[in-house]
Parts: C-alpha cells; sequence; structure tokens
C-alpha cells in the first residue's frame, strides 16, 4: 500500500498523489465492498490486500478464505461514495471498472425508500390486526435530525384512550447492524412520545418489531433495561406472513456467549523473542500484543503494523515463525527482499503515530479508539483511582450466536470487582448500549466463575459483586442522546459516565463524571 508507483492514465495526475489516494481510502474504509464490473466480490472486513510496483506496474491484490484476485492498475477517480480504479485482467488490454464503495447497501435510494414504504404500511395491517384493542396513529420514517431518528426505522404511536405504547419497527432488508442498533432508537422514540403526550396521555412503554433470526442482540439488551421504568416489548414480525411472535426479554441469563481462553503471554513472548527483538529495535516505543500461542501483533498507541506467526513453509510440512506488515487489511511478508521498505513503513508510522502528529495524515488518524485505550490500559487510574493496575485486558474476545464482541478493556477494582470500560474517541449515540452489551457478558461468565476457569485475574479473588461499567469518551463528544438512553438502564447496573479531556493523546484527565450508584437490596 505504500511503495506502490501507480500508471496514471489521467495526464497531470502524479503517481505520488494516486497512490496516497489509494492508500488512505482502503485505511480508512475498513467496511468497504469491492465491486467488479459491477458485481461484488469482496468485503474489505474479512478480506486482506496488498499492492506490488515491481517493473513499473502497480498490481493490487486481494484475497479472503473464498478467492484470489489480482489486477493492474491503471487509474483511480474519487468518488462521492468511494473510489473507481481503472484496472487490467492479466492477458487482457481492455481495462475493466473496480468500484470500492463504503456502503455495502448497494440499494438505490429508490430500492431504499420503496422497501421502507411498503414495510410502513405493512406494519400498519399487522398493528391493526393484531392489537384491535389499540388505535393505531400514522407511521412515519421521516429523518429528524435534531432527535436522532432514522428513516431506516418506522415508528409511531398506538392508544387506548389515555394510555399509549411508542411503536419502532425496521425491515428485513435493512442490515443486522441497523437492527442491533434498533433498540437505541426506539427507546429515544419513546422518550419523546412520553414528552410530547405528557399533557394527553400517559405513554407505558414500547412495542418494538424486528424481523425473525435477528433479535438476539436487541433481545440481550432488552433484558437489561428498566422494565419498572416501562413496559419493553419485543416482537419478531414476519413480513411475508404477516405473523408476529412475542420475545420475552424479561430474563437476564438468556445470553448465549462464549469466552476466549487468557493466553500465556509469557510463552509466547519467548517463542518470538527474534521477532519481537527485530520490530522493537525499529519501534522501541510499540506495543507487543499477543494474540495467541502462535500469533502476536505490534502496535504504536493502538495502531497494528505488524505481526508475527508461526505458518507453513510453502513446499514444505514445517512451520517456521513469518513476520507480515501493513495496516488494516493491507498485508506485505517480511523477506531480505523488502528489508528496506519494512525499515522504511515502520519508520513512517513512528512518525505519524504521534500525539503532535498532523491531523491530515491517514495513520495520525486511524483507529483512534484503539489510542485512546492504548493510554487507558497504561493509566488505567486515571479514569479511577479505585482501579487496579496490575492486571488489565484489552480486547477481550466474547462470542455469541450473532457477533464477535470484543471488549475494549477489562479490569478490576483493588477490591477485586470486575470494571468494564467501553470506549469510544468520537462522539457515537450507541455508547450506551454497546457497553450494556459487554457489561452483560462479563456479568454471565463472572457468574459462572470463567474467568478464572480461562486463565483470567490469576491468583485473583474476584467479588462477587455484578461488575462496574465505565462508558468513556471525550467531553464534547458525549452524544446528547446518551443521559436519555442511561436513564432506561436497569437500576442494577452500576454505570459511570466519563467525559474526557479533548488532548486526551497528550494523557487521559477525567474533567466531568455522572454516576449510578447501584440500587438499594429490596
Amino acid at each position: 500500500m505504500f511503495f506502490c508507483t501507480i500508471i496514471p492514465a489521467t495526464v497531470g495526475v502524479t503517481p505520488d498523489n494516486l497512490a496516497r489516494e489509494l492508500e488512505q481510502f482502503l485505511a480508512e474504509a475498513r467496511d468497504a465492498l469491492v465491486l467488479e464490473d459491477g458485481e461484488p466480490i469482496f468485503e474489505m472486513a474479512s478480506a486482506r490486500f496488498s499492492i506490488n510496483s515491481d517493473h513499473g506496474k502497480c498490481l493490487l491484490q486481494l484475497w479472503s478464505p473464498e478467492r484470489n484476485l489480482v489486477r493492474r492498475v491503471l487509474d483511480l477517480e474519487l468518488k462521492k461514495d468511494g473510489l473507481q480504479l481503472s484496472a487490467q485482467k492479466f492477458g487482457q488490454t481492455k481495462p475493466i471498472k473496480i468500484e470500492i464503495v463504503r456502503d455495502r447497501d448497494q440499494r438505490t435510494p429508490t430500492a431504499k425508500r420503496a422497501a421502507r414504504s411498503g414495510y410502513q404500511r405493512m406494519l400498519k395491517r399487522v398493528q391493526e390486526k393484531q392489537f384491535p384493542e389499540l388505535s393505531c396513529g400514522p407511521l412515519s420514517t421521516a429523518m429528524d435530525l435534531n432527535r436522532s431518528f432514522s428513516p431506516v426505522y418506522t415508528r409511531g404511536l398506538m392508544k387506548k384512550g389515555r394510555s399509549a405504547f411508542a411503536v419502532l419497527g425496521v425491515n428485513a432488508q435493512e442490515s443486522q447492524a441497523s437492527v442491533d442498533a434498533a433498540l437505541t432508537f426506539a427507546i429515544l422514540w419513546l422518550d419523546h412520545c412520553r414528552e410530547r403526550e405528557a399533557p394527553r396521555a400517559h405513554v407505558e412503554g414500547l412495542k418494538l418489531f424486528v424481523p425473525p433470526a435477528m433479535s438476539a442482540v436487541v433481545r440481550e439488551r432488552m433484558s437489561n433495561l428498566n422494565h419498572a421504568a416501562a413496559k419493553f416489548e419485543l416482537y419478531e414480525l414476519n413480513e411475508r406472513e404477516q405473523s408476529v411472535e412475542q420475545l420475552d426479554c424479561s430474563d437476564r441469563g438468556n445470553i448465549k456467549t462464549r469466552l476466549v481462553r487468557c493466553v500465556d503471554e509469557s510463552a509466547a513472548r519467548e517463542r518470538f523473542a527474534g521477532a519481537i527483538a527485530k520490530v522493537l529495535a525499529l519501534a522501541s516505543e510499540a506495543e507487543v500484543i499477543v494474540l495467541s500461542a502462535t500469533e502476536i501483533a505490534f502496535r504504536l498507541h493502538g495502531l497494528e503494523f505488524a505481526r508475527a506467526r508461526i505458518a507453513a513453509e510453502k513446499s514444505s510440512f514445517r512451520n517456521a515463525e513469518e513476520i507480515t506488515f501493513g495496516v488494516g487489511p493491507y498485508e506485505a511478508v517480511f523477506g531480505e527482499e523488502n528489508e528496506e521498505a519494512f525499515a522504511g513503513f515502520v519508520h513512517r508510522v513512528v512518525a505519524s503515530r504521534r500525539a503532535d502528529g498532523k491531523r491530515d495524515d491517514a495513520l495520525f488518524r486511524m483507529h483512534p479508539e484503539r489510542w485512546l485505550e492504548s493510554l487507558v490500559v497504561k493509566d488505567v487510574v486515571a479514569l479511577d483511582s479505585e482501579l487496579d493496575t496490575t492486571q488489565i485486558y484489552s480486547q477481550v474476545p466474547a462470542f455469541s450466536a450473532s457477533d464477535r464482541a470484543m471488549i475494549d478493556v477489562l479490569a478490576a477494582t483493588r477490591s477485586g470487582r470486575l470494571a468494564v470500560v467501553e470506549l469510544k474517541a468520537d462522539e457515537d449515540i450507541h455508547l450506551p448500549l454497546q457497553g450494556l452489551d459487554y457489561w452483560a457478558r462479563v456479568r454471565w461468565h463472572h457468574a459462572r466463575g470463567e474467568f478464572r476457569q480461562y486463565g483470567y485475574f490469576p491468583g485473583r479473588e474476584l467479588a462477587a459483586e455484578d461488575p462496574l461499567l465505565y462508558l468513556v469518551a471525550p467531553a464534547l463528544r458525549v452524544h446528547p442522546a446518551t443521559d436519555a438512553l442511561l436513564r432506561y438502564f436497569s437500576p442494577e447496573i452500576e454505570w459511570a459516565l466519563l467525559g474526557i479531556d479533548e488532548r486526551w493523546r497528550d494523557g487521559v484527565r477525567v474533567v466531568f463524571r455522572k454516576r449510578r450508584e447501584r440500587a438499594a437490596a429490596g
């Protein structure tokens, strides 16, 4: 990605400018979709890439577990929704078009509006059939930026006398991420309806409609809300059959999650001592992160730039140590032929990844939350003096049937109480409920004694209490909806919202904090 000379087809565009555009786009478009002649071929969230500039040609290679592709890049053009490449297949002279688009939902705006309009009409019919005792008001998908309401969701109100329910639904053509996020917007819609209807009606609660087999995350989240504050009802809506099934969200024991065993770090560091010495000689401040018994990562302020792993040798049944380098999905294998390039790349990372770096540098801007995470891990007491600095875990995998969760930071207080830290470097409306996800999973595994069983906090006696939840973001980037969302959390969840100084790269400093103390027993 950093060492390619692109031969431009457009006069006046220099190879350096083209390479810079390609590098920056691919570095920041981690969830992009790659299309060749209009057909989707790779999702960058699960694919890798490399670029080679041998013999004055720019060769772009993309690969995933399913396929491998190599194309010669001739030119590129930055579009509003992505990057368009002019490229060639091997043995062909006619250029082809490759698009790398940021939004994986490739439906046209007209198709999206049609699907949402059809769902709106269908949801109205279902409401009238399933809840004949309630009068159904008009439904809307209108965007309201002031209240963070998106056209992805259909919303309305159902009434009976002076009693009412807020209603929100999402259709099956939307992404799983949109379905998972539905509860955030549903709570905000409920809160808005309560404020708006206060003189005329009492909005008792919420009826949330999601597609079948896509409800797991929403159900887990809803089980940890304050059901005394509102009646939360979750339904799976089958659009084809126009039927609904209500799900039980009162049971907080319905989480399906799997904890990954903690790795023996000392053994892994000993195994990769040679690779560690080689990389640290170029970047002495790099963080060595043990990923597994056979793989380690090198990061600088949270930005991963190299890995060492045990891999099978080509044309051999033997395993050997291999170093790869690159940023994001870009990957190149280190060898004698590119040793100079590797050193140059690492030096560039070191020059860019610093607190006083240039804001327009792609390497500076990448993974700000990982940067913040690396600072918190080094100085967790900056958040709370009660937190213990001796055993801290970052990016702890806790898988469920519906997603691959990575807990930002898992720590414990000096008294042994677990603490979950969820971090956001930018304004994010989903901070509270994403933090709730991880808190619920930690609580689940802790109740079953699995942290000790899987090697976490060795030699430590963990308190039986539920974990603490810390939600951390720069003070001016805490989303305005955060307070409203936190009001609906279960009173059993002891959370703290921490606003940190905007110049957190110079050091984490809390400038305000809000807390909810755990409800008294009985």
